[in-house]
């Protein structure tokens, strides 16, 4: 089935990047997907039991939606790493030193997926780390490559040129440079107080080399106050990233010229959920110029969330214009979807292998 012959519920639906319940199409997880018709799926450990399970699941997924879905995980490595259950653990991101241990990661990781599989990945970090800032808790402890920019730039362009060579999509994260905040997004907004020279010469760094070798970029929700790029939403609160058209749009798209996919990172979190609603954080993030929205965990929420915006569409408070604008970037990057290749759990095993000597390597 071609986009253009979607119906509006069906085209509303390839701007949701959800996560499932199960591991199977069972009846719960049919119900979710005859109502949104997804554009993506994102797999969790819930829905990764065994190896033969995850590739029938993600063969199934491609077989039950209308168009072909992105199929996406985490799996950067280390506290990331959603097939451990399957595989032996990956090393951190934050281990590696050098630019062939970073492509050897990749490799890995592109070849386990293509085989399970996937053909998306959300990954690499490409947040800015640094030794002071990397004395807080913020949920990014080794999930970044090295600690400066420079690092970063060689050790996450590695990872991602591998992963790409082995059929799988990037996106990298988060947008734009979530490496000074001091909270975890996942438990409230994060206010990241760096200057606009902070900023340009470190946490945008990374996005100005790799943004042209990227397929998908994910949006943090994290404000920055000293920037003049933030803006204030409702009530006058700071706008997060994901919901403002500055970050997504002016920055983005026209100062740094990005024409790939651009994605919420998932709208369930506690810096969205306890200051907006899911329904209108969605209306915000596509108004803002997102093209697809991340709900990853509650089938309620999701189908609220597709409900707003279909709605807002259906209303004019989401123009038809820019819903099509992300369809045909959605559209253009499932053109060149390659179909994975045949299962073989041997080729599993010694991608285990390697994994295993990698660590070794790295201990």
């Amino acid at each position: 089935m071609e986009l253009n012959s979607l119906s509006l519920e069906q085209k509303v639906g390839q701007l949701f990047f959800i996560g499932i319940p199960s591991p199977e199409i069972d009846a719960q997880t049919r119900e979710l997907l005859d109502t949104v018709a997804p554009g993506g799926v994102c797999l969790f450990a819930r829905n990764i039991k065994t190896r033969e399970q995850t590739r029938k699941l993600l063969d199934d997924l491609r077989a039950y939606l209308p168009l072909d879905p992105l199929l996406s995980v985490d799996q950067e490595g280390g506290l990331v790493d959603r097939l451990r259950r399957i595989m032996t653990p990956l090393p951190a991101a934050g281990l590696m030193r050098t630019a062939e241990q970073a492509q050897i990661l990749g490799r890995i990781v592109g070849e386990e997926l293509s085989i399970l599989g996937f053909n998306m990945d959300f990954a690499p970090v490409v947040d800015v780390v640094t030794e002071e800032r990397g004395k807080v808790s913020n949920g990014l402890y080794n999930r970044a490559f090295g600690n400066s920019a420079e690092d970063v730039v060689e050790l996450a362009g590695a990872f991602n040129a591998e992963i790409c060579r082995h059929g799988i999509l990037s996106c990298i994260k988060h947008f734009p440079g979530y490496g000074a905040t001091q909270v975890d997004s996942h438990e409230e907004l994060p206010i990241v107080e760096i200057t606009e020279g902070e900023f340009a010469s470190t946490d945008l760094e990374p996005y100005r080399h790799l943004l042209p070798v990227a397929d998908s970029v994910m949006i943090a929700h994290a404000t920055y106050p000293k920037l003049s790029l933030q803006e204030r939403g409702p009530y006058g609160k700071l706008l997060p990233s994901s919901l403002s058209k500055a970050f997504v749009t002016t920055l983005l798209r026209e100062q740094l010229g990005f024409e790939g996919l651009a994605i919420t990172d998932d709208l369930e979190m506690g810096a969205i959920i306890k200051n907006y609603g899911i329904g209108e954080a969605c209306k915000m993030a596509v108004n803002a110029g997102a093209d697809m929205l991340a709900i990853c965990a509650d089938p309620v929420r999701i189908v609220e969330g597709y409900g707003s915006v279909l709605n807002a569409v259906e209303s004019g408070e989401i123009s038809e214009s820019r819903l099509n604008t992300s369809l045909d970037r959605i559209a253009t990057i499932k053109s060149s979807l390659p179909l994975p290749p045949p299962f073989d759990d041997s080729k599993l095993d010694l991608l285990s292998a390697k994994t295993a000597e990698l660590c070794s390597r790295l201990s």
